[in-house]
């Protein structure tokens, strides 16, 4: 009843701003008026949501199907997963609105819906997959390996099951994603059926119920996936016994002996070298024109050895002084912010049931709905940039600290209710300790990805920053603009999350 209480409160207040025009000068129009347009829109709506929602299934199945076998092939071959880490922060770090008019060129159909929800979803499946692999009770290890049994057979016995929650919780993250990789593919894709299509389509026509209608039907779609993986989740942590779990080691943490110096220089080379290896190697076999198509060759060639390398170094150095601030703050605020709001669902528990749907919203609206009034409000400077970020990177993190709190064992916690202790002492001293491997995993898939969130407020609202040059290299067919800055981005993102790691390494040891 209070749940429904505070709804109906929330709506009515919206519908109050949006009737008056009270913010942004009528940028965000009322419940009423949006579905009032979605009714005028029925007819036309079941096509685009089939069209979105269909290629969205598929990448979200594939997406994960390949991040779950890259998890368990990795807890058995670490060596391997040093190896591909470049490449799997690489897949996660590529800006979508880089990607999307790439893959519209290169692939036909609806592959490139496909290959997008495919690439946004695997990254958190992965990470979170193997975290739940690795964060298991020593104990019944321990027991297997006295008798004789090896790394498949605690894979079996134990890493299996422990794995679910946390690949449960990527499927979690995942959902709105896939979505939101399906709509970004729309863009520019010359289709007819699709939300994006039809968001487009919508832009421009003095509208904005019509645009917030699109919207939060993708979010109702995102919601709709995440419910029932939410479900499930439920339903297997009520299966689960009230046991202590005694954690093990971390993900990085070493499982024999280690590399000597040699083997350990040729396996950082090597998790270098590969994803230029893959680059390259996928767009030799694409038989794209490499006018388009830039390989890493022609990339170097393009920021180094070219006629105007000069002139294109400059505007990305320049570019990046704008933006690599920014994206380290972001990082930090997004962090903070969801770590305060999951902590403060530990203490009230209507917090959560409140901010899921609305990070649900600001995952999975486009950015060209909520942009209007972010700018209105915020106005085109640093304020703008950091909310955008914010939004583009709050739902992961939060999602995932939220479960790690949610996992601290029952029995731990019943000692302190038995000596007194207040819900502030027992996230204190017990659920956030506990949790501490799931927010290093929080700040691992929000790394990379903040970079993008300020690449996206620049290329939708501020006007500079290597969002905008992006902006400008794509209106100009600079293809070679266009790839320099992708690679920028990437090796940005793979630094900020190789800091992260580092951090969390430390963080775990001590």
């Amino acid at each position: 009843m209070k749940r429904l209480l505070r709804i109906g409160l929330a709506l009515a207040l919206w519908e109050l701003c949006g009737d008056f025009h009270l913010i942004a000068d009528g940028a965000l129009p009322s419940p009423s008026a949006i579905l009032w347009q979605w009714w005028q829109d029925r007819d036309v709506y079941p096509a685009h949501i089939a069209a979105t929602a269909g290629p969205a299934s598929l990448g979200f199945l594939i997406g994960n199907v390949i991040a779950i076998a890259a998890a368990l092939i990795f807890v058995l071959l670490p060596t391997l997963e040093r190896l591909m880490r470049g490449f799997n922060i690489a897949v996660f770090a590529i800006p979508p609105i880089a990607l999307a008019p790439l893959l519209v060129i290169t692939l036909p159909g609806v592959w490139p819906q496909i290959t997008l929800a495919a690439v946004c979803v695997y990254f958190p499946t992965l990470v979170l997959t193997r975290l739940g692999l690795d964060e298991v009770d020593p104990r019944p290890i321990a027991v297997i390996r006295s008798y004789g049994g090896g790394d498949w057979a605690v894979l079996r016995w134990v890493r299996l099951r422990s794995c679910v929650p946390g690949l449960l919780g990527g499927l979690r993250v995942a959902a709105p994603a896939a979505i939101l990789g399906s709509i970004l593919a729309e863009f520019g894709s010359g289709s007819r059926w699709g939300l994006g299509s039809f968001l487009l389509g919508s832009l421009g026509r003095g509208n904005p119920a019509r645009i917030w209608g699109i919207g939060l039907a993708a979010t109702a779609m995102a919601a709709l996936a995440f419910a029932l993986c939410a479900l499930l989740e439920r339903r297997h942590a009520a299966s689960l016994g009230g046991v202590t779990l005694a954690l093990g080691r971390g993900m990085d943490s070493p499982r024999r002996g280690g590399w000597a110096a040699p083997g350990e220089l040729a396996l950082n080379v090597g998790a270098i070298a590969l994803p230029f290896v893959i680059w390259w190697a996928v767009l030799a076999a694409s038989g794209v024109s490499p006018v388009i198509a830039r390989g890493p060759v022609a990339v170097w060639t393009y920021l180094i050895d070219g006629p105007d390398a000069a002139d294109a170094r400059s505007a990305i150095a320049a570019a990046l002084a704008q933006s690599l601030p920014w994206a380290g703050a972001g990082l930090i605020v997004a962090l903070c912010v969801a770590l305060a709001l999951a902590a403060l669902g530990v203490v009230w528990r209507g917090v959560n049931a409140t901010l899921v749907p609305v990070s649900l919203v600001l995952q999975t609206m486009p950015l060209v709905a909520l942009t209007p009034i972010v700018v209105l409000v915020f106005g085109r400077g640093i304020a703008t940039t950091l909310v955008v970020t914010v939004a583009v990177t709050f739902f992961p993190a939060f999602v995932t600290i939220a479960q790690g709190l949610s996992q601290v064992p029952r029995p731990a916690l019943d000692l302190l209710d038995v000596y007194g202790a207040s819900p502030l002492q027992k996230l204190r001293y017990v659920s956030l300790p506990s949790s501490l491997p799931h927010v290093c995993a929080a700040a691992r898939l929000v790394a990379p990805a903040a970079l993008l969130g300020v690449m996206v407020a620049e290329w939708l609202a501020t006007g500079y920053g290597l969002g905008n040059l992006l902006n400008e290299a794509r209106g100009e067919l600079d293809y070679g603009m266009i790839w320099a800055v992708a690679f920028v981005a990437v090796a940005i993102s793979v630094g900020f999350h190789q800091l992260v790691r580092l951090i969390e390494t430390h963080v775990l040891k001590t």
